[in-house]
């Protein structure tokens, strides 16, 4: 090997030692974030130094001390971890943390909950396989960066986001933004890029963050075996199917009859390429010998969307999202697409665009994927969909992003992803727009943004009842040619929440979804779950972390964005409060935005209890309570 080769491969071995490093530290921090925010390891027993900087935490069944170097709070009980962290033995001996492994054995006999036999061991291999893909990713986006880097030099182009303007069509330029955005995940998720069941090289061609192309078989299902959901506009399956995707239509009904079979009988239905391989063909065995199920069929190359699941046709004209189940675990959770899902999407799309028809100040501030469509396997005696979880589908339109105003959509989570360019957060480029990266620039910013984010969100909510899960996969912010944000895009209703009472009350009606074993999302007595879906998912794990990325990024003082924020909720509660049904429900539902304590999902702790209980929940301090 010469001079060069070797210099190349030790370059290559530093920077993936480097990029190991990185991603242990990088899980460390996370869990460290989610140990103390979900009260895990109880917060309030930090010994602080007069720095504000280092603490200490006792570990007193182990008679042992956590020291932290670097720790650092922020609003809503946010602890961040900057620095190397030590255990200090009974007679004072250092032992380096090197790794989560050794911080969640360190931590395990003073956690605060009781463990499920092998929850820290499902817990330590999710974290393991995190890390690893981390690598890859992170390898991977140093070579996409390098590549878009000289496209846009050779475009001469304003930036990252001038370049995607100028060289894509509007939805193409959007689900480059959103695969860009794949890469950092759920900001209290542990476990962000666990895809247990996966080799590594399934997890490169078939994950967003490496911008993988995924092909999908239009398989068929006997159309007497399939339930089918369907917004008011939609004809028949077949009608939809046949007007979106005519070319595959034709191939896939040219491919039935030269089977014997009649497209009349038959619904096409989409099956993602990998779980066709390593699932289907195995677990619906009866049913395709049965002839209920063909898996033949015509396939189409589509780009999978930050969920991993929800495709988008690679093509020049658009095409509708394809939303589909994959027996994958990620993230701790096989990713099926209940009945739920199938029923509840249309409907709650129906809803929604009914609202939005007669409501024109929520109409100029909100748009929504409609899903138009969906199906699932469905028994024809016994009526039984819980197989179908595993072979259904679900259209989402995708005018929002097929724009021709100018305006371009951005996935939330790719606004807080490193910009190819400089590496600075992807939101930093539309602040630099106007020259705003001054201390005001970024607050008149901040403020445009929470306001085009919380007025449609609560007014769905105090008024209609309904709650969108807006957080930063879900949501879609609309932006004009000078970075401001101007309309809030919404995604994904199959789990969406909404409380009866209100949206009857304003003349409307939704059929809920009931089975066994399944979770509501319709309630008619406590509002307190379509509420808690709001203020977790749109406030701590969207706004929250666009303050706190604002707020590190240009460093700014005080809790400035934290007031701005409350004073958005403020006059958005205000404005609301003569359509709301009484004094009454306005205050109390004034006292949870700004002054109690927030709700969120304690994914850890479901985790090491081994999903007990889907549910539950811990208190964060509310940043807007303080920042009166």
């Amino acid at each position: 090997m010469d001079e060069r080769m070797t210099s190349l491969t030790d370059h290559g071995q530093e920077n993936d030692a480097k990029l190991l490093a990185d991603a242990a530290s990088n899980a460390i921090n996370r869990l460290v974030r989610c140990l103390f925010a979900e009260r895990l390891l109880d917060p309030d027993a930090l010994l602080w130094a007069r720095d504000g900087r280092q603490a200490w935490f006792p570990l007193w069944p182990s008679r042992r001390v956590l020291h932290f170097a670097d720790l650092r709070s922020a609003p809503a009980g946010t602890l961040q971890n900057r620095g190397q962290i030590e255990v200090l033995d009974s007679v004072g001996v250092r032992h380096r943390i090197d790794g989560p492994v050794a911080l969640m054995r360190e931590a395990a006999p003073s956690l605060t909950i009781a463990l499920a036999p092998d929850g820290l061991e499902h817990l330590l291999r999710d974290v393991d396989n995190s890390i690893h893909n981390d690598v890859i990713a992170r390898r991977h986006r140093q070579n996409w960066s390098a590549e878009l880097r000289r496209k846009i030099s050779a475009a001469d182009t304003r930036g990252f986001l001038g370049y995607l303007e100028g060289t894509l069509p509007s939805h193409l330029a959007a689900m480059t933004l959103d695969q860009w955005g794949a890469l950092e995940g759920h900001p209290f998720y542990p476990t962000w890029k666990a895809k247990p069941g996966l080799a590594p090289d399934d997890v490169v061609a078939l994950s967003p963050e490496f911008g993988a192309r995924v092909r999908l078989r239009i398989a068929a299902l006997r159309s007497d075996w399939a339930y089918v959901e369907k917004m008011p506009h939609v004809g028949s399956y077949s009608e939809w199917f046949s007007k979106n995707f005519p070319d595959v239509w034709q191939n896939w009904s040219d491919g039935l009859r030269e089977r014997g079979k009649s497209p009349e009988s038959w619904l096409p239905l989409p099956v993602h390429a990998w779980h066709l391989d390593n699932f289907v063909h195995e677990e619906f065995a009866p049913e395709i010998e049965a002839g209920i199920f063909d898996p033949a069929g015509p396939e189409i190359e589509t780009l999978p969307s930050m969920s991993f699941r929800t495709m988008l046709p690679e093509t020049p004209d658009p095409r509708p999202f394809i939303k589909l189940p994959v027996a994958i675990w990620l993230t701790s959770e096989q990713r099926t697409l209940q009945a739920k899902s199938i029923h509840m999407g249309p409907r709650l799309s129906t809803l929604i665009s009914d609202i939005l028809s007669k409501e024109d100040d929520l109409n100029n501030g909100l748009e929504i994927f409609v899903e138009e469509l969906g199906a699932i396997l469905h028994h024809p005696e016994t009526g039984d969909e819980h197989p179908g979880r595993f072979l259904s589908v679900v259209y989402r339109n995708i005018d929002s992003l097929a724009r021709d105003d100018g305006l371009l959509p951005i996935t939330v989570a790719a606004l807080l992803t490193a910009n190819p360019v400089d590496g600075r957060p992807v939101l930093c480029e539309l602040i630099a727009r106007k020259g705003g990266e001054t201390e005001a620039g970024v607050a008149a910013f901040f403020r445009a943004y929470a306001r085009t984010v919380i007025r449609p969100t609560l007014a769905m909510y105090l008024l209609y009842g309904i709650a969108f899960e807006a957080h930063q996969q879900n949501s879609t912010i609309l932006f004009d040619h000078t970075g401001l944000p101007r309309k809030l895009l919404i995604r994904d209703f199959g789990d969406g929440r909404s409380f009866a009472p209100l949206f009857k009350e304003r003349g409307y009606d939704l059929k809920p979804f009931s089975r066994e074993g399944i979770l509501p999302t319709t309630f008619d007595d406590d509002i307190s779950p379509v509420r808690s879906f709001v203020i977790d998912a749109c406030f701590v794990c969207h706004l929250h972390e666009i303050a706190l990325c604002l707020s590190e990024q240009y460093t700014l003082a005080d809790n400035g964005l934290w007031r701005i924020l409350r004073e958005e909720t403020e006059q958005a509660l205000d404005a609301l409060r003569p359509r709301m049904l009484s004094d009454a429900f306005w205050i109390k539902e004034r006292e949870a935005f700004l002054d109690n304590p927030w709700p969120t999902r304690s994914v850890l702790r479901m985790h090491l209890e081994r999903y007990r209980d889907y549910r539950v929940e811990h208190q964060l301090p509310n940043p807007l309570a303080s920042a009166k």
